[in-house]
């Protein structure tokens, strides 16, 4: 029985994922969850009290996930300068990936204080994995760097999502060399 509610859940977040990657949070509703997974309205309650909840859970499942991708992919880099170009290459390669979408489209949406929390204390442990980097480099104040270095991954991400006029690719060239070189061009 244990195993049939894990499945059902998983299925349900799936469900969650779709609709948030296709139609952002307006399409994450409870009839949309129940008609994706094949349940009954009353058993996607029995699973989650609200969309924030569903919401919650996928940032709790799904933000470990691609932040310990980025994170392998600094891991593999030499040196501070190519650990930065690492962090903005990967999360801007995964911006395609239907998890990083869900979590785009949670971060964009209205959503309770406990969920917005979470989803803060998710982006601090992202922002956190560059500091190092960003203090060996020579920045006075590395946090403050990672904070405005992530604010340009994050417009990148919604260039990127947007399907802006530039090829993808020529985003991330523009983001690493931002991340890189500042405004020096």
């Amino acid at each position: 029985m244990a195993e049939h509610r894990t499945m059902q859940r998983a299925a349900l977040l799936e469900a969650a994922r779709t609709l948030l990657s296709q139609g952002g949070t307006e399409a994450l509703t409870f009839p949309a969850l129940a008609e994706h997974t094949g349940l009954a309205r009353s058993s996607v309650y029995e699973y989650f009290r609200s969309r924030a909840a569903v919401v919650e859970e996928l940032c709790a499942v799904d933000f470990p996930v691609w932040a310990a991708e980025v994170e392998a992919a600094m891991e593999r880099a030499d040196g501070p300068e190519a650990k930065v170009e690492a962090y903005v290459r990967r999360q801007l390669a995964l911006v395609g990936d239907r998890r990083h979408r869900a979590v785009v489209a949670i971060s964009a949406g209205e959503l309770d204080a406990g969920a917005r929390e979470k989803i803060r204390a998710a982006h601090g442990g992202l922002i956190a994995m560059v500091v190092e980097a960003l203090a060996a480099l020579g920045h006075e104040q590395p946090r403050l760097s990672a904070v405005l270095l992530q604010g340009v991954v994050d417009a990148a991400v919604r260039r990127i999502e947007l399907g802006a006029a530039e090829d993808p690719e020529r985003i991330t060239e523009a983001a690493v060399a931002m991340a890189l070189r500042g405004v020096q061009g």
